[in-house]
């Protein structure tokens, strides 16, 4: 596998380029916090959903399986440190502790695209699912299995990041 950043897929620059756009990151931060969401994998199915590729959700499990053990074991320690960082550990201050958690950060963001890098190489868009009459509806189709997979999602911020998608041209 390659190192994160030595040759950014398409994935990983649709996932910088919608992530940055106005309410998304704070609509993923809502999913991911208040139902466990995992915001590379959302990310993937969005992204698949751009090649008209509409999935359900055996194949959401199927994709959770191929990253549950490192975002349990590598993604989620470094965001849980980080998090703590943010306001400091007893009986240091934030300030001495920052640095630290500026390296923690980037770490984690590593971590994270290795998480793309291993959904993108162990299941190509094009082996999944089926073809949907246009991106819009697959990545409806895709948001809903995916709910169907976490046993249901927020209506609010999930309406934020499909209106998002819709007016996002990657």
């Amino acid at each position: 596998m390659a190192e994160p950043g030595d040759h950014p897929s398409a994935f990983w620059q649709f996932s910088l380029a919608f992530y940055a756009r106005p309410t998304v990151a704070d609509a993923c931060l809502q999913l991911q916090d208040s139902t466990g969401v995992d915001v590379n994998l959302l990310l993937y199915l969005l992204f698949i959903a751009t090649q008209n590729r509409q999935i359900d959700r055996n194949d959401v499990t199927h994709l959770d399986t191929q990253v549950k053990t490192w975002r349990e074991q590598a993604v989620l320690p470094l965001r849980t440190l980080r998090r703590r960082l943010k306001t400091g550990i007893e009986p240091l201050p934030v300030t001495t502790t920052e640095a630290l958690r500026s390296a923690i950060k980037r770490s984690e963001l590593d971590a994270e695209h290795i998480e793309q890098d291993l959904l993108q190489q162990s299941a190509p868009a094009s082996t999944l699912g089926i073809a949907a009459t246009s991106p819009s509806i697959a990545a409806r189709a895709n948001v809903a299995a995916y709910g169907a997979f976490l046993g249901g999602l927020p209506d609010s911020p999930v309406k934020i990041l499909l209106d998002a998608y819709t007016q996002f041209r990657p």
